[in-house]
């Protein structure tokens, strides 16, 4: 099973896609500082998953996401659960 799954840091709020297999250990890499990208926004919040069966559909999700058009449904489907 693979995870397409959205952060929310803390600090400054922004918002944070990745896609992994085991979102467990993805989610404590984060939070340990050892992904670059949120390092320096600790301490984030998993706010938002998905899951897939396809490893090429979980990528290709996760890439649509950071995209302009990707992040307007994101934003919807996050405003829609009331997260933000």
């Amino acid at each position: 099973m693979y995870h397409v799954y959205v952060l929310q840091s803390q600090k400054d709020k922004n918002l944070y896609i990745g896609c992994t297999s085991n979102l467990g250990n993805r989610i404590q890499y984060h939070q340990d500082g050892e992904v670059r990208s949120t390092k320096s926004r600790l301490p984030v919040k998993l706010i938002y998953q998905e899951g897939f069966e396809d490893k090429y559909e979980a990528f290709k999700t996760e890439r649509f996401y950071k995209m302009p058009k990707g992040k307007k449904i994101l934003k919807t489907k996050l405003n829609h659960c009331g997260i933000c």
